[in-house]
C-alpha cells in the first residue's frame, strides 16, 4: 500500500471522578488552566498521561490532599498526552506525573517528594505560608533549636502595613523552597531515559524536610535577643559556627541574594534521604564522606510535634558541641523542656570570660591502652589510662577557651607513652600508679598515665555504682576430650566499664563534643521507615515488627557495620550509647552479620550447606569439617561439585562433615573470611584452632583431598595427645577405628583401582583411534601436496596459454589495421575510376560528334567516285569509329571489369 494505516487515539475521557475536588481537564486545556491560575492565590497543577503506573498511583493521593484543601487551594489535573491537546504541544515533560504550584504569581515550584497525600499536603501548606510569625521568646526558642537551618526577618508593622523589604523577604522564603528543589535530580527522569541512570548523582532529599525555614519577628525586645535592630534586617542562625546577619552593604537586598546567602552559609545537623528504589548513586555519594548513621524513624508530616526528632536534634546537638557553646547549652535545655533563666542574648559575639578549665580528672583527652606481654600465656594485663594533662608541670591554659581534645595531641601522647611503656611491664599491683611525663613533640605539653595490672581469668569487675559485673571465664584452650566447644565469649572492654578505676574519671566517654575527639565521626541521616523500610530490613531490621524504628552505623571504609539492639527502644539514651561505643578506640560493638536463611536448606544432604547461623554449630561444635567457600558468580567453583560429592560418599557422615558456604550472601567473623575462591580449609575434630588450608598450587582433585585429610586428621599430631599419654583402652579403641577407616579405605581404593582399569581400557581404545587418525592425516597430507604440485603446474600452464592469447591478440589487432588501410586505398580508387568513367565517357561523345562530321563530309566527297561497300549498315550523318578509338574503349572496359 502506499502509506501505513494509523489508527486514530481514542478520545480522552475524565481522569477524576466527577465527585473529586480536582478539576479535571482531560482535553489538555493549558489555556484554561493558565487563565483559572490567575484568580486563585495557591494553585496546584497535576499534570499526567492516562497509561502512567505512577500518575494512576498518585491519583487517590491528590484526591486526598485536594479534599482537605479545597477550600485553600485550587486543585486542577490536566492531560498532558492528548496529542490534540495544547498542553501536550506546548509542555515536553520526560516523566509522569509532574506537580507545579504556584503562589500568585510566583512560580512554577515542582514537587518531587513522595507521592503520599500526607507530604503533598505538607508541601502545599509550606508553599500557603512560607514564613513562620515568632510573637514570644518560647516560640523563638523553638524555632532555632529545630534541626533545620533557620532565617530571621525583624519588621515593624507599626508604622505601616507592609514594611519595606517584607515582600522582598517573603519572596525569598518562595525561592528558598524552589531553589532546594533544583538542587536535587527527579528519580522518575531515569525511567523516561533508559540507561541514562548516571544523571542520578546528585543528593536527593525530602523537598521540604531540611531545607532553611523563614520565620519573622515583630517585637524589638525579641529582635535584639538574635542581634537584629534595624527593620528590614536579617539573620541566619548556625548552632556551632557564628550565626550571619545579612551583608546589605556589600550584596543588594534582593529575593534571589538573601536566598543564595542563606543556602550557602545554612548548616545541618542531619540529612533527609529518600532513596527512589533505582539505580542510584544517592547512598554510595553520602557513604563516602565517612561512617554514616542511618536512623529510621516512622515519620508524619503533618503531626505537629515530633518528640522522637527531638530527641535526635538533642543527640545530634550535643554530639558536635565541641566547644561548650552557651546558647546550644540553652537550646538544649529547652529541647529537654528544663525551666532555665530568662534568655538574654544569643548575640553574636561569645561571651568575653569563661569558667577556668577542670584538673586532669575533667579532661576530655584520655584514652585506654592495654600494653601486650611478653608471652601469650599471661593471664595478667597492665592497663593504663593516658590523660592529656594541660595544667601539670606549672602549665596553666588559656582562660579564654576550653582545653579541648585534638587528634594530634592524643597521638603524641601515644607516640611518648610507648617510648616509655617498659616502665610499666612489671606493675604487679592492684592499686594505681599514676606518673606525669613529658611529650616527645612538645615540651610544653605533659601527660598522665594511670596504671594498673588486672587478670584477664577474673571472675568480677568491681563497679562503683552497679556493685559486681560478671565477666565470663576465658578459655585459652580448645583441647577438650568432646568435639564440642563452649559458646564465644568476649573480653569485657575497659570502655564497656566506666567506673572501672575509682579513682579516675573516666571523661574520655563523655558525651557532649564527641564529634571532635574522635577520627570515627559520624554522619547522621534520616529516612522515613514508612516509606524506606525495605533498606532497614537489609540491614538488619527485623522485617516484622509493630514499631518501625531502627538505627545502623555503616563504615565502608572499615567494610563492617553495626545495629542497635532491635529489643531496644529507639531514644535519646541508647543512641547516645551506641555512637559512643562506637566511637571509643576498643569498640565494644560487634560486626553484624547477614546471612541466608538455614530453613530453606534440607539438611538430608551429602554436602551440608552452611550459613551465618549454623556455621557456628556445623563447622566448630562437630566432627572433622572440610568446609568449601563459593559464590555463585565464580566460575570455577561449580567444576568442584562432583569432586565434593565423590569425597561426600567415600568418607563416613558419622565422624566427617563435607559443607560449603555462599560467602555472597553470608557474613563471617574477619579470621574465617577468605581472600579468593574457591578456597578450601579443613577443620579437625577438637583442635578447631589449627584449621589448615588447602595448598592453591595443588590441584583440586578426590585423591589430593584425601591425602590433604588424611595426613591432618591425624590423633597422633594433637597437642593433647602429646600432652596426656593414652590409655590401653583407648589405644585399643583407637587401633580398632583406624583398622575400620583402613578397611573401608581399602575398599575404595578396589573401587578407584578398578575404575583405573577401565579407564586405561578406555585410553588404549582412545590412543588407537587417535593413531588410525593420525595415519589419515598423513594421506590426506600427502594427497594435498600432491594437489598443490598439480596445481602450481596447471597455474604455469595457464600463464603460457595467457601469454599466447596475448600475442595472438595483437597479431590480429595489426592484420586488422592493414585490412582498415587496404579498405581505405580501395575507396580512393573506386572514387578516381569513377571520375575517370565520366572523363572518357564524355572525351568518347565528343570523339563520336567529331568522327562523325567527319565520315559525312567524306561520304559526300566520295560517293560519285566509290560506291559504298556492302556491310554494317550505318546511320546517317555517322562514320565509323577510328581504330584507335575502339581500342581505347575495349581496354577501358577490360580494366573497369578488373577494377570491380
Amino acid at each position: 500500500r502506499a502509506k501505513d494505516v494509523i489508527i486514530p487515539a481514542k478520545p480522552p475521557v475524565s481522569f477524576f471522578s466527577p465527585r473529586s475536588p480536582v478539576l479535571d481537564l482531560f482535553q489538555g486545556q493549558l489555556d484554561y488552566a493558565e487563565y483559572i491560575r490567575r484568580d486563585s492565590e495557591v494553585v496546584l497543577l497535576f499534570f499526567y498521561a492516562p497509561w502512567c503506573g505512577q500518575s494512576i498511583a498518585a491519583r487517590a493521593e491528590i484526591q486526598q490532599a485536594a479534599s482537605r484543601l479545597s477550600d485553600q487551594v485550587l486543585f486542577v489535573a490536566i492531560n498532558c498526552w492528548w496529542n490534540q491537546g495544547k498542553c501536550r504541544k506546548q509542555k515536553h515533560f520526560f516523566y509522569f506525573p509532574v506537580i507545579y504550584l504556584y503562589h500568585r504569581s510566583f512560580g512554577p515550584i515542582e514537587y518531587k517528594g513522595p507521592m503520599s497525600a500526607v507530604y503533598i499536603e505538607k508541601f502545599v501548606r509550606r508553599v500557603m505560608k512560607p514564613l513562620l510569625y515568632i510573637p514570644s521568646q518560647s516560640e523563638l526558642l523553638d524555632f532555632l533549636s529545630n534541626y533545620e537551618p533557620g532565617v530571621l526577618g525583624y519588621f515593624e508593622f507599626s508604622g505601616s502595613p507592609q514594611p519595606p523589604g517584607y515582600l522582598t523577604f517573603f519572596t525569598s522564603a518562595l525561592h528558598s523552597l524552589k531553589k532546594a528543589l533544583e538542587s536535587t535530580s527527579s528519580p522518575r527522569a531515569l525511567v523516561s531515559f533508559a540507561g541514562e541512570w548516571h544523571l542520578e548523582t546528585k543528593v536527593y532529599m525530602l523537598d521540604y524536610l531540611g531545607t532553611v525555614r523563614f520565620g519573622v519577628i515583630t517585637n524589638k525586645h525579641l529582635a535584639k535577643l538574635v542581634s537584629l535592630v534595624h527593620s528590614g534586617s536579617v539573620y541566619l542562625h548556625r548552632h556551632f559556627n557564628t550565626s550571619l546577619v545579612f551583608p546589605r552593604e556589600v550584596l543588594n537586598y534582593t529575593a534571589e541574594n538573601i536566598c543564595k546567602w542563606a543556602l550557602e552559609n545554612q548548616e545541618t545537623l542531619f540529612r533527609w534521604l529518600q532513596p527512589h528504589g533505582g539505580k542510584s548513586l544517592l547512598l554510595n555519594n553520602e557513604l563516602k564522606k565517612g561512617p554514616a548513621l542511618f536512623l529510621f524513624i516512622p515519620f508524619n508530616p503533618l503531626a505537629e510535634s515530633h518528640p522522637l526528632i527531638d530527641e535526635i536534634t538533642e543527640v545530634a546537638l550535643e554530639y558536635n558541641n565541641c566547644h561548650g557553646d552557651q546558647v546550644v547549652e540553652r537550646l538544649l535545655q529547652h529541647l529537654r523542656r528544663v525551666d532555665a533563666p530568662v534568655l538574654e542574648s544569643l548575640a553574636l559575639e561569645a561571651p568575653a570570660q569563661l569558667p577556668d578549665p577542670p584538673l586532669i580528672t575533667a579532661s576530655p583527652c584520655c584514652n585506654t591502652v592495654v600494653l601486650p606481654q611478653w608471652h601469650s600465656f599471661s593471664r595478667t594485663h597492665n592497663v593504663c589510662e593516658l590523660c592529656v594533662n594541660q595544667t601539670a608541670g606549672g602549665v596553666k591554659p588559656s582562660s579564654v577557651s576550653m582545653p579541648q581534645c585534638s587528634f594530634f595531641e592524643m597521638a603524641a601522647a601515644l607516640d611518648s607513652f610507648y617510648l616509655k611503656e617498659q616502665t610499666f611491664y612489671h606493675v604487679a599491683s592492684d592499686s594505681i600508679e599514676c606518673s606525669n611525663f613529658l611529650t616527645s613533640y612538645s615540651p610544653f605539653s605533659y601527660y598522665t598515665a594511670c596504671c594498673r595490672t588486672i587478670s584477664r581469668g577474673v571472675a568480677g569487675f568491681i563497679d562503683s555504682e552497679q556493685g559486681v559485673f560478671e565477666a565470663p571465664t576465658v578459655a585459652f584452650s580448645s583441647l577438650e576430650k568432646k568435639c564440642e566447644v563452649d559458646a564465644p565469649s568476649s573480653v569485657p572492654h575497659i570502655e564497656e566499664n566506666r567506673y572501672f578505676f575509682p579513682g579516675v574519671d573516666m571523661t574520655s566517654t563523655n558525651f557532649t563534643g564527641l564529634s571532635c575527639r574522635t577520627n570515627k565521626t559520624l554522619n547522621i541521616y534520616l529516612l522515613d521507615s514508612n516509606l524506606f523500610w525495605l533498606y532497614a530490613e537489609r540491614l538488619g531490621a527485623p522485617s516484622s515488627t509493630q514499631v518501625k524504628e531502627f538505627a545502623a552505623i555503616v563504615d565502608v571504609k572499615e567494610e563492617s557495620h553495626y545495629i542497635l539492639d532491635p529489643k531496644q527502644a529507639l531514644m535519646k539514651l541508647t543512641l547516645e550509647s551506641f555512637i559512643q561505643n562506637f566511637s571509643v578506640l576498643y569498640s565494644p560493638l560487634k560486626r553484624h552479620l547477614i546471612g541466608s536463611d538455614s530453613a530453606q536448606f534440607p539438611s538430608q544432604h551429602l554436602i551440608t550447606e552452611v550459613t551465618t547461623d549454623t556455621f557456628w554449630e556445623v563447622v566448630l561444635q562437630k566432627q572433622d569439617v572440610l568446609l568449601l567457600y563459593y559464590a555463585p558468580w565464580c566460575g570455577f567453583c561449580p567444576s568442584l561439585n562432583h569432586v565434593f560429592i565423590q569425597l561426600a560418599r567415600n568418607l563416613p557422615m558419622d565422624t566427617f562433615t563435607v559443607a560449603r558456604i555462599d560467602v555472597s550472601q553470608n557474613d563471617l567473623p574477619w579470621e574465617f573470611m577468605v581472600d579468593r575462591l574457591p578456597t578450601v580449609l579443613f577443620f579437625p575434630c577438637n583442635r578447631k584452632d589449627l584449621s589448615v588450608k588447602y595448598p592453591e598450587d595443588l590441584p583440586i582433585t578426590l585423591p589430593n583431598l584425601l591425602r590433604f585429610i588424611l595426613h591432618h586428621s591425624d590423633p597422633a599430631s594433637s597437642p593433647q595427645n602429646m600432652a596426656n599419654s593414652p590409655t590401653k583402652e583407648c589405644l585399643q579403641s583407637e587401633a580398632v577405628l583406624q583398622q575400620g577407616h583402613i578397611s573401608h579405605l581399602e575398599r575404595e581404593i578396589q573401587k578407584l583401582r578398578a575404575e583405573i582399569s577401565s579407564l586405561q581400557r578406555a585410553q588404549v581404545q582412545v590412543e588407537s583411534q587417535l593413531s588410525s587418525a593420525r595415519r589419515d592425516e598423513h594421506r590426506l597430507r600427502r594427497q594435498q601436496r600432491a594437489l598443490e604440485e598439480q596445481h602450481s603446474l596447471l597455474r604455469a600452464h595457464s600463464e603460457q596459454l595467457q601469454a599466447l592469447y596475448e600475442q595472438k591478440t595483437r597479431e590480429l589487432q595489426e592484420l586488422a589495421r592493414k585490412l582498415q588501410e587496404l579498405a581505405d586505398a580501395s575507396e580512393n580508387l573506386l572514387t578516381e575510376n569513377t571520375w575517370l568513367k565520366i572523363l572518357v565517357a564524355t572525351m568518347e561523345r565528343k570523339l563520336e560528334g567529331r568522327d562523325g562530321a567527319e565520315s559525312l563530309a567524306a561520304r559526300r566527297e566520295v560517293r560519285p567516285k566509290q560506291p559504298e561497300p556492302s556491310g554494317t549498315p550505318q546511320l546517317p550523318g555517322s562514320s565509323p569509329p577510328p581504330a584507335n578509338v575502339s581500342a581505347t574503349l575495349v581496354s577501358e572496359r577490360n580494366n573497369e571489369n578488373r577494377t570491380d
